[in-house]
């Protein structure tokens, strides 16, 4: 990675085959929520760019798929709520045509979706996702028993079909890197965790609050500034003060390390947090 504080991370190899195994490799040192998102949105989304992912886990007591959302565009509440809940009938139907597709990468397109999943359907295409690609594991000889489920989305839907040999080649590494965050986060407990003595999550202000808000969402020091009627210059001296607080070394771990320590929970802008577990 680099530690700039415009770029996340290097570009990798154009050799797409060398860029798959830097992405399994590094996806062995993932353990927790926001690393996964660090890895999510350097090497597998520079394989597979996506706006959206969604990412599903099989919760034994719980009996059901358990999803988390992370977004870099801002979505409608509902469609929000209609992605963060494995019995939603939009998550249902996507786990129906994959299983359909036999369990291969499939690629749904959004304008076919069912008469009754119309307002989903449109908030999907407001937020410029004519597509999706979504991909899974289940148990051996049991197809319809699904470990776990994984839908990217891309504004640049034309594109998806290409990376699906690609979702195929990283999903056992997505899998197992997303099956390991759950454990590790289950065994310390997200909200209880230890927090590195470096990070300060009371230094940081209201102010710099907005700043990560607009910063998941990708937004420029100069973009930022016209939000905030400051200027590009005080957005950028902000930007330090919250890598320095956060430990953080580029925008993207600061934005991963608030979604972990929740200093985003009462921002109203969505986007890029990750949907707490829908309980039965």
């Amino acid at each position: 990675m680099t530690t700039n504080d415009n770029q996340a991370v290097t570009t990798p190899p154009g050799d797409p085959v060398e860029a798959i195994v830097r992405a399994a490799e590094s996806a062995l040192t993932v353990r927790r929520r926001y690393q996964f998102f660090v890895w999510t949105q350097s090497y597998l989304s520079r394989l597979i760019p996506h706006q959206l992912a969604v990412c599903g886990s099989y919760d034994r007591g719980a009996r059901e798929l358990l999803f988390d959302v992370f977004n870099s565009v801002s979505l409608e509440p509902a469609l929000m709520d209609a992605l963060g809940d494995g019995r939603s009938l939009l998550m249902q139907h996507w786990q129906a045509c994959w299983l359909e597709g036999r369990c291969k990468p499939t690629v749904i397109s959004t304008a076919g979706l069912i008469a009754s999943l119309g307002p989903v359907r449109d908030a999907l295409l407001a937020a410029q996702f004519p597509a999706v690609l979504v991909h899974g594991v289940s148990r051996p000889q049991r197809p319809q028993e699904i470990e776990s489920f994984f839908i990217f989305a891309a504004q640049d839907g034309a594109a998806l079909a290409g990376h699906a040999d690609r979702l195929e080649l990283l999903t056992p590494h997505i899998h197992g890197a997303w099956q390991r965050v759950q454990a590790v986060e289950r065994d310390v407990g997200v909200a209880g965790a230890p927090l590195p003595p470096t990070i300060r999550v009371g230094g940081v202000t209201q102010r710099e609050r907005e700043i990560l808000s607009w910063l998941r969402e990708g937004k420029s020091n100069q973009q930022i500034a016209e939000e905030l009627g400051i200027s590009a210059l005080t957005v950028k001296n902000h930007v330090q003060k919250i890598l320095r607080k956060l430990n953080a070394s580029n925008r993207a771990q600061a934005v991963a390390q608030a979604m972990s320590l929740q200093l985003l929970e009462r921002v109203q802008t969505p986007a890029l947090v990750p949907r707490s577990r829908v309980t039965p």
